[in-house]
């Protein structure tokens, strides 16, 4: 077959005269252009041979239409310094995510049994369930490739929820998409571009010590332990609820927070004053969990008898062992690690809420003798 070569020659049509650029066809054959300029035919010439050498007969081929709208796809890109082939293998990776991805309901299913697998608490398990569950309630048939950062912050701002609570859905939703992102179901994690709420810092509210001491004046004997711990060993209320007596260590004073009951997942050591020792003498010899059932029925019930309901502050009893502890034995590293946070929270939070003679006094709230319900402390009952 004989091969098409680059020509420029002259030509008539309808008795005009034009140039004719000759050129090569992709398959065979050839293919022609017409120029009224003999210049502008030799430019196109030029060009074309060039295309040739460097692309092959391929890049002769292309249309007008394609070309025009290669030239304003490259404009498109080109603030964002990438090229049209840039944009195509990002493209081809995201329709490869979107015929191998899975529906948001199962990948829900996937990542709350993986966790199960891997040990987590039925706490966070039963979070999860609950934030992811409400999310496939409304994504629930969609691939989960095709959800985009604008409809998750659109979904995210519709929940009519406190800021607090918006960003824990968020938190929980970047788990499943980094979750499908290891899986190859997504190639990015869109919820990286969502925006965080704006979480107002309130101050940290605590107990005065006439408040803790009517209250534990007020308490059952089944709830003063929970009562008792949290306001002088400072674990979380969680922690508290998973806390085994086989946990309290009288022999070592210490109680220990074992990861899998931490909400940091790392286990820590509380040293076990001398106050809440005696708090908790009578129950050296009780097994099994710390907290009795229907602990938030009780808790109640002891606020309530301590007119203490209305103005309960949040995480009253944590927040106030922070700042007792830090004005009585002021060891901010001491303190950090037995509250599970860092050294800045520690300064942040509980610096200077609380002066000496306050801390002197709360350290001394202890049982009255001979098991009688009122509780002494320095200069007082």
């Amino acid at each position: 077959m004989r091969k098409t070569r680059f020509a420029l020659t002259k030509t008539k049509v309808n008795g005009r005269r034009y140039y004719c650029v000759t050129l090569p066809k992709l398959g065979g054959g050839r293919k022609r252009r017409f120029f009224k300029d003999k210049a502008e035919a030799q430019t196109f010439m030029h060009l074309a041979e060039v295309q040739q050498e460097n692309y092959g007969t391929a890049a002769l081929s292309i249309s007008d239409a394609l070309r025009m709208e290669a030239i304003e796809c490259s404009e498109l890109l080109q603030p964002h310094v990438k090229t049209l082939r840039d944009a195509t293998k990002f493209y081809l990776a995201h329709l490869k995510a979107i015929t191998g991805s899975r529906k948001v309901r199962e990948l829900v299913a996937d990542l709350l049994a993986a966790r199960t697998a891997d040990g987590l608490s039925a706490r966070y398990l039963g979070d999860l369930r609950i934030r992811l569950g409400r999310f496939a309630a409304t994504f629930g048939e969609e691939m989960i490739a095709g959800i985009s950062a604008s409809r998750i912050d659109e979904w995210l701002r519709g929940l009519g929820v406190s800021p607090v609570t918006r960003n824990t859905y968020r938190l929980r939703l970047a788990a499943l998409f980094n979750f499908a992102k290891r899986r190859g179901y997504v190639t990015e994690n869109p919820v990286a571009d969502v925006e965080r709420a704006k979480e107002r810092e309130t101050e940290i509210a605590i107990l005065s010590v006439g408040e803790l001491a009517r209250l534990l004046e007020c308490a059952s004997s089944d709830t003063l332990p929970f009562w008792t711990i949290g306001a002088f060993a400072g674990l979380r209320r969680a922690e508290i609820e998973r806390l085994d007596w086989r946990e309290i260590d009288f022999e070592s004073n210490t109680i220990e927070v074992k990861a899998a009951k931490s909400k940091t997942a790392s286990r820590r050591l509380i040293t076990i004053q001398p106050n809440l020792r005696k708090w908790l003498a009578p129950y050296r010899t009780r097994t099994g969990r710390v907290c009795p059932v229907n602990l938030r029925q009780k808790t109640d019930w002891d606020r309530e008898r301590a007119r203490l309901r209305a103005e309960w502050p949040q995480n009253a009893l944590r927040h106030s062992f922070g700042s007792y502890h830090l004005a009585q034995f002021n060891d901010v590293a001491k303190l950090a690690l037995e509250m599970g946070n860092s050294p800045a929270t520690i300064f942040q939070h509980y610096r200077q809420l609380v002066k000496p003679k306050e801390a002197e006094r709360y350290w001394k709230i202890a049982p009255a003798p001979a098991g009688k319900k009122v509780v002494q402390f320095a200069g007082a009952t």
